[in-house]
């Protein structure tokens, strides 16, 4: 017969949030709740919740943001990364245009943070590179434009997230394939007006 659950170690069990989005002016930036030191939004699990139902409770009641969907990240074990003893941190990860975010909210570039809690910059450096990865491959995965765009804004986003300037005839040609043309057009100040496209 197996032994009894009590006989085993209970760690406790937390969430924590990273909610990425283009900054107005830091580019790529995440969320964090005031604080000395700060930290992303987060819990603790309770009793009869599922994680997802954590999540948004925390997002809700610490960061005041409601509609998100964020999706399960990594599980950050360190023997050591809460000093009040064994906590395991399911972190979750969601990318949003700034305007789906409070205007009180507190925007921290991801290449530039502060000294943040627990092991928080360690769940902000995963969700950055996870990411990245997306974006050097494909067009906007996140969604971060919400509407038909022009390449030169595809081009602005991705910049923002990866942190770099990018060739503009290699990203064109790396991008139109992955792309439907929207046979509209924009014009913005002098010169020929730009096609618009939109993920298929």
């Amino acid at each position: 017969m197996g032994r009894e659950l009590e006989a085993f170690p209970r760690p406790s069990v937390a969430v924590d949030t990273a909610v990425l989005t283009i900054g107005p002016a830091s580019g790529l930036a995440v969320l964090l709740l005031a604080g000395d030191p700060p930290r992303l939004p987060g819990t603790f699990l309770h009793e009869g919740e599922l994680l997802s139902e954590a999540v948004l409770r925390s997002l809700r009641e610490k960061a005041g943001i409601r509609g998100l969907a964020p999706r399960q990240l990594h599980v950050f074990d360190a023997i050591d990364r809460d000093d009040r003893g064994r906590v395991l941190s399911v972190a979750h990860v969601d990318v949003v245009p700034a305007e789906s975010l409070p205007p009180s909210a507190r925007l921290a570039a991801v290449d530039d943070l502060p000294a943040m809690a627990f092991d928080h910059d360690r769940i902000v450096a995963f969700a950055v590179e996870a990411l990245r990865s997306q974006y050097r491959e494909e067009p906007d995965p996140a969604g971060l434009l919400r509407r038909p765009f022009t390449l030169r804004e595809l081009r602005g986003a991705h910049e923002s997230v990866l942190g770099r300037r990018l060739l503009p005839d290699t990203f064109r040609r790396s991008m139109l394939p992955h792309l439907e043309a929207t046979g509209e057009t924009e014009r913005a100040g002098r010169g020929r007006p730009a096609e618009l496209y939109r993920r298929p």
